[in-house]
């Protein structure tokens, strides 16, 4: 078994346990169990715990990083803007384990505003940030710190889907999901030029 394929399969491992049961659940053991290996074996690939999870969640950010750029081709900024808010609403929903982790949970590596956003080092706000510019550009969205309204935007995804999932909400998900467009909505109306 390759090096690589040994680590591809510790992280699969790790990532399943991390869905099923939140990161509690992800223990060197654990995983060591799940890939047939000795819990040892494990630190030839990563040095700790917390680099496993760091693996996860930096997989995580990626992932849905790829997706939003899989729209950069719709040409229209504003819906552009809003399937992005939809992408991260379905994502909050489908893995809430690994989306508590990379997005609510505090963590010593957490990327903070403005420094770590304005320097680029978030895959994911780069691209509403690139959007919103584009959209600034195109004279759709006011002029403003697109950092800024990056943030906004996200805020608000954020906040709602934080609402939603601790029950402050009598919606189903279908009338949630109808409730969020419409509020982000309401949000890109206010930032449109």
């Amino acid at each position: 078994m390759t090096r690589a394929r040994t680590a591809d399969r510790i992280l699969s491992a790790a990532r399943a346990l991390f869905e099923r049961e939140g990161a509690g659940a992800v223990s060197m053991r654990r995983v060591a169990e799940a890939v047939g290996i000795t819990p040892m074996a494990i630190y030839r690939h990563f040095p700790n715990r917390d680099a496993l999870l760091k693996r996860i969640s930096d997989d995580g950010f990626s992932e849905i990083a790829h997706r939003w750029e899989a729209l950069r081709s719709d040409g229209d900024l504003v819906a552009r803007l809003m399937a992005i808010q939809r992408i991260y609403l379905d994502y909050a929903l489908a893995r809430p384990h690994l989306f508590d982790h990379a997005f609510s949970a505090p963590r010593e590596d957490a990327r903070r505003f403005p420094e770590d956003f304005s320097a680029r080092r978030s895959p994911t706000l780069n691209v509403v940030h690139d959007t919103v510019v584009e959209a600034q550009d195109a004279g759709l969205l006011r002029a403003g710190d697109p950092w800024d309204i990056a943030m906004t935007l996200w805020a608000q995804s954020h906040g709602l889907v934080a609402l939603y999932r601790a029950g402050r909400f009598s919606h189903d998900e279908r009338e949630f999901r109808i409730f969020y467009d419409a509020s982000l909505g309401r949000l890109l109306d206010g930032l449109k030029a």
